[in-house]
């Protein structure tokens, strides 16, 4: 029977550590699509669960890694056959279903994404789960009447996944975009202070959050996309009912397909991000353990794809 290289999450008597394994088709988590990986890349999210700090993983063993970009191997779904090409994200992938640190994966149909012509594998994992995070977050927030004219967009967390992504794009589109890198005094912040800013893209919550809304103009719009600071939101409804401030939950584990592909096809096509690849780091499969602890520490800039299989082809 076939085997192939896995990174797999154990837990053993209750500590929980990531090893290379070998595994066959068969002890993968049950699904009709079987998908070659070319592509993975690390989040928070994966770095957080390879030892456990984050308590991300809810069933072990699990296969880690939410992201993934390949061929189609096998599939007993007619919407999908061999060679097609597919990013998988999401839903359970790597959390309590076996994901994409595996030259294969086996999930169900309605799980996977065609991949644009235009969009390579490598090129999907330059953005991965944070810039499809990073383009719904600017859907959203469009949709609730967000445009160029409207004014200045802050981004926080400016030098990391979500963050860059949503600043190429946002400035891609025309708006004025703001990242904030100076340190604001907290202790400071009033309830209503001066309105600044159109809209805003949240990666840390907590104060800056808080501080955030307290900034927004007349009808402004704030994104929520991340915890990285802190999980407490201390504010007051007075932005929301004095500034008619709308404050966007951003979630993109449980996003339906066809806005999902619909959003990846942009990704692909007018929303391409033209800067991302400057900031990417290429790592070996071999290599992958060793840069967690950077994501942990706060120490990533940009992206790190991880090349898990051949591809030659360049697709």
């Amino acid at each position: 029977m076939q085997k192939f290289k896995a990174y797999r999450t154990f837990q053993e008597d209750n500590n929980v550590s990531s090893r290379f394994v070998e595994m066959s088709l068969d002890e993968l988590d049950p699904g009709d699509v079987v998908v070659k990986t070319k592509y993975s890349t690390i989040n928070y999210k994966d770095a957080l669960s390879y030892n456990g700090a984050g308590k991300i993983m809810r069933k072990y063993p699990t296969v880690a890694g939410i992201d993934m970009a390949g061929t189609v191997d096998t599939s007993s779904d007619p919407r999908f056959k061999h060679g097609d090409k597919v990013i998988v994200h999401a839903y359970d992938l790597g959390v309590a279903h076996h994901g994409g640190y595996a030259e294969y994966v086996r999930v169900p149909p309605d799980w996977v994404v065609r991949r644009s012509p235009n969009m390579t594998a490598f090129e999907a994992m330059t953005l991965g789960t944070a810039g499809f995070t990073a383009a719904q977050a600017i859907e959203l927030m469009q949709h609730n009447g967000l445009t160029p004219r409207s004014g200045p967009v802050i981004v926080d967390g400016a030098t990391g996944g979500v963050g860059s992504v949503a600043i190429d794009i946002l400035s891609k589109l025309g708006y004025h975009v703001v990242a904030m890198t100076q340190s604001i005094d907290f202790s400071k912040i009033r309830p209503l202070d001066r309105s600044m800013w159109a809209g805003a893209i949240d990666n840390l919550g907590g104060e800056v959050l808080s501080w955030m809304l307290s900034t927004m103009k007349q009808g402004g719009t704030v994104a929520s996309v991340g915890l990285a600071a802190d999980a407490k939101l201390m504010t007051t409804v007075m932005p929301f009912i004095l500034r008619g401030v709308h404050l966007l939950g951003v979630n993109s584990a449980e996003v339906p397909m066809p806005l999902r592909q619909k959003l990846w096809d942009r990704l692909a096509n007018e929303w391409r991000p033209s800067r991302v690849q400057s900031k990417v780091i290429t790592i070996d499969f071999a290599d992958l353990p060793t840069h967690f602890d950077a994501f942990l520490k706060g120490m990533d800039r940009g992206r790190t794809v991880v090349r898990v299989g051949a591809d030659t082809a360049g697709l």
